[in-house]
């Protein structure tokens, strides 16, 4: 691993979870009450298969101490942003979700008071109670030191689209803080075809699903309303990159001709929200071509660096990020400084 960098490498997207977390994950699956097909097959993988690899994760996932600071010193991280695994809080009841995400805060808080130049975070949040969401994103940013919230994807089968939910958006635009929308597994209308072939988790169902979030964001008109908001995504924007002209073209079409009355006509072209509004990172995307390309089409400035850890802790994947053909300056935005600016970090 190169020592010779000078700078700092912020990991941006890396997932924990508590112990009460955990036990209500336990307890939901043991009912058998969740009626969400994806959680059952994503914890219940997870907490439940035998395998060396989700023992690893499990354990890894709640350690907020030695374990996990070794494993960062073994890979050159520096700083890890911690937020709440998917799907968080998101899959009980209001009332429940909301007393998670409180004591959860708090639960990080006091990790990163122990640990302040190795972890900093996400506040998690219930947008089951848009309202109470937005009260405890203002308690976590103001009281709490945290950096933004962590939302992961849809809340049992809604999207942050539906205005219900933009009190969250005010609040963060308020707050000058990033939402970062994390994937969860398809909601039960969607996730059939996926989990026929066992593609509904991170191998593709994630990608999707979150994909379809941030865009429905994007066309509903979110932006406009909420010029200062901003949308933080993993794994190289879940494929849109890929698709902006594509996007641009079809939705342009679309809104001219009048086909959808939920479709408004926006100020400007889906792909500008796109590369203004949101932010990038690479957790599990550790390949060259792909984040030169995010580089390229969205910006230097606009992609950062995550190892989306646990779930994929490969160590030596730092070294292919290390050896990015791009300027010294450029790989220093990349590792430190633009995380440094989208989350406001101490330098």
């Amino acid at each position: 691993m190169r020592t010779d960098l000078s700078l700092k490498r912020i990991a941006t997207e890396e997932a924990f979870a508590t112990k009460d977390l955990v036990t209500a994950y336990r307890n939901l699956l043991a009912s058998k009450a969740s009626n969400d097909i994806g959680f059952d097959s994503l914890m219940g993988y997870y907490l439940g298969n035998p395998s060396e690899r989700t023992r690893a994760v499990a354990e890894r996932l709640q350690d907020l101490g030695s374990r996990r600071i070794e494993d960062m010193n073994s890979t050159g991280i520096d700083l890890q942003i911690l937020s709440l695994t998917s799907p968080g809080v998101q899959i009980f009841d209001a009332a429940t979700g909301t007393a998670l995400a409180r004591a959860t805060n708090d639960e990080l808080a006091a990790a990163i008071a122990a640990h302040p130049t190795r972890f900093t975070g996400l506040a998690a949040i219930a947008p089951q109670n848009p309202a109470a969401a937005a009260q405890e994103l203002e308690r976590g940013v103001r009281k709490l030191g945290l950096k933004g919230a962590i939302v992961n994807s849809h809340t049992q089968g809604e999207y942050l689209d539906d205005e219900k939910f933009w009190e969250i958006f005010a609040a963060a635009e308020a707050l000058g803080v990033p939402v970062y929308i994390h994937p969860n597994t398809p909601s039960n209308d969607m996730i059939k075809p996926f989990m026929a072939r066992g593609l509904d988790g991170a191998v593709f169902g994630f990608a999707v699903e979150t994909a379809l979030h941030a865009l429905r964001l994007v066309v509903s008109g979110v932006f406009d309303r909420f010029p200062g908001l901003i949308i933080v995504l993993g794994h190289l924007g879940e494929g849109l990159p890929y698709w902006l002209s594509r996007i641009d073209f079809m939705h342009g079409a679309s809104v001219r001709s009048g086909r959808y009355a939920s479709q408004p006509k926006l100020k400007r072209k889906a792909s500008d929200y796109l590369k203004e509004s949101f932010y990038y990172t690479t957790s599990g995307m550790a390949w060259a071509p792909p984040i030169r390309y995010v580089q390229e089409v969205m910006g230097m400035d606009r992609l950062m660096y995550a190892m989306d850890y646990p779930y994929q802790f490969v160590p030596e994947e730092v070294n292919v990020t290390d050896e990015l053909p791009i300027g010294r300056e450029d790989l220093k935005a990349f590792y430190q400084t633009n995380a440094e600016r989208v989350f406001k970090l101490e330098p």
